[in-house]
C-alpha cells in the first residue's frame, strides 16, 4: 500500500513538473517574441527619426530659399505646443480636483 501511494505522488508531481515545463517553455517563446519586436520597433524609430531630421533640413532649406525664417516658425510652434501642455495639464489638475472635492465633503459630512 506505501509503494503505490508513494508511485501515485511521484507520477502526480512528475504531471506538475511537465506542465510547469511547458508553461516555462511557452513564456520563453513570448518574451523571445517580445524581444524580436522591440527590436523591430526600435529600428523603425529610428529610421523615423532619421527621415524626420531629413525633412526638417530640407524644409529649412526650402524655407530660407522663400526668404521665411524657419526656425522663427518652429520657435513659435514649440511655444504654441508648450501652452496647449500647459492649458491640457491645468483642465486636468481641475477635473481631479472637482472629483476629489465630492469624496471630501462626504467625508467632513460623516467627520458631524
Amino acid at each position: 500500500m506505501g509503494l503505490g501511494s508513494t508511485a501515485k505522488k511521484i507520477q502526480t508531481l512528475s504531471d506538475r513538473a511537465e506542465a510547469m515545463y511547458k508553461q516555462v517553455k511557452k513564456l520563453q517563446q513570448r518574451v523571445t517574441g517580445l524581444e524580436e519586436k522591440a527590436d523591430e520597433t526600435h529600428e523603425t524609430v529610428t529610421r523615423l527619426d532619421h527621415q524626420l531630421t531629413e525633412q526638417r533640413a530640407l524644409l529649412l532649406a526650402i524655407a530660407d530659399e522663400q526668404g521665411i525664417d524657419g526656425e522663427e516658425i518652429l520657435a513659435e510652434a514649440a511655444i504654441d505646443e508648450a501652452e496647449l501642455e500647459d492649458e491640457t495639464d491645468a483642465e486636468n489638475a481641475d477635473t481631479t480636483t472637482a472629483e476629489s472635492e465630492p469624496a471630501a465633503e462626504a467625508s467632513e459630512t460623516t467627520a458631524e
